[in-house]
């Protein structure tokens, strides 16, 4: 871990453990008002994680493994005896909750196999575990913005889509992770954000964490993309994933294939920042990941006034899919994957498992 890294871009916690619950800051309300809530229960986590209280794929594994722990403490004291029936239940909902970020059942599958173990009451077991993957996705975090930056070989500027930072997993951030790495190592001179339609995580949320750690960033609309990219300052187009196919392609926040499109076309390289809890090698390509759609008006309004033309309406997919062809590297902790395929995910894979 780099301690000046460290010092310097690592201010933020979006997910924390509290006796009383998970506590969240509200990423509804930045950047004009940081607050916080407090989960007290897995049903609470559930509507936070659907809500966008909390959001990015890692952060809400994070989130649904404390839900866990909750459920288990709730569930034992209601039935000592019946507390995996309480927990499947409970389980069954945080699933629901947001259905492409792959992070989330991984990190219910994960709670799920202490169960045959476990004697007695199951709460201290599962919150240990649920701090040990809060713990681990932040080391992760670390080995990705190193391994990431290591592929920044020239000083350049740099695009990345949606937030990926330490509001978007444990800690630090995937993306943003290589970002703030690379910006300390003196391999970036300019961060571009793209605003992120309809929910603006790059304007709220992008902007606001380079701000608190003294990073510069310059916002832009998705539309303004090609035409920065045709300048040649930017080099790199770094963005994280929800879920990644076996064959590498990519389902990340709506707007990555259009950048990652221009970016083929201008010559950028595409570097795609995700832990391997994110890579699932169950599905075989981009084409059988479950894109979530959402309320259409989410796109006809803005903070709660109606922009559009009444009358209207809206097509919200909140994801879009990035084939692999267009992305030159992906990058985990257990390793960069250069023009990836599928044997060399699964090559990455074998080595994760062993």
């Amino acid at each position: 871990m780099n301690p000046t890294v460290n010092k310097q871009h690592d201010n933020i916690r979006a997910v924390e453990w509290r006796d009383e619950g998970v506590r969240l800051i509200d990423q509804r309300l930045l950047p004009q008002s940081l607050e916080y809530i407090t989960a007290e229960n897995a049903a609470a986590v559930a509507r936070a994680i659907h809500d966008m209280v909390v959001r990015g794929a890692p952060a809400i594994g994070v989130a649904a493994a404390y839900g866990v722990a909750l459920a288990a403490r709730d569930s034992y004291r209601r039935d000592g005896q019946r507390w995996r029936e309480y927990i499947e239940a409970e389980m069954t909902n945080l699933a629901q909750a947001r259905p492409t970020a792959i992070n989330l059942n991984w990190a219910l599958q994960r709670m799920r196999r202490l169960f045959p173990g476990i004697q007695g009451d199951p709460f201290a077991p599962l919150l240990e575990e649920a701090r040990r993957i809060h713990d681990e996705d932040i080391a992760a975090n670390y080995r990705m913005g190193e391994l990431g930056a290591g592929l920044i070989d020239q000083h350049c500027a740099v695009l990345t889509h949606c937030n990926t930072g330490s509001l978007a997993t444990g800690g630090f951030g995937t993306a943003l992770g290589v970002i703030r790495t690379a910006y300390a190592a003196g391999r970036i001179s300019d961060v571009f954000a793209s605003e992120t339609r309809p929910w603006l995580q790059g304007a709220r949320l992008t902007a606001w964490e380079l701000i608190q750690d003294g990073i510069p960033v310059s916002l832009i609309a998705e539309g303004a993309v090609g035409y920065l990219l045709n300048q040649g300052r930017v080099r790199w187009v770094i963005v994280g994933a929800d879920r990644i196919a076996a064959n590498g392609d990519v389902a990340n926040k709506i707007g990555t294939y259009n950048a990652a499109v221009v970016a083929r076309y201008h010559g950028v390289r595409l570097m795609v920042v995700a832990p391997t809890s994110t890579i699932d090698m169950a599905i075989d390509s981009g084409t059988q990941i479950p894109i979530e759609r959402r309320a259409e008006e989410e796109v006809l309004s803005m903070s709660g006034r109606r922009i559009a033309a009444e009358g209207a309406g809206a097509w919200n997919p909140v994801f879009d899919v990035t084939p692999a062809s267009l992305v030159d590297a992906i990058v985990t902790e257990k390793g960069v994957v250069l023009a990836p395929e599928r044997s060399k995910l699964e090559a990455l894979m074998a080595d994760e498992s062993s």
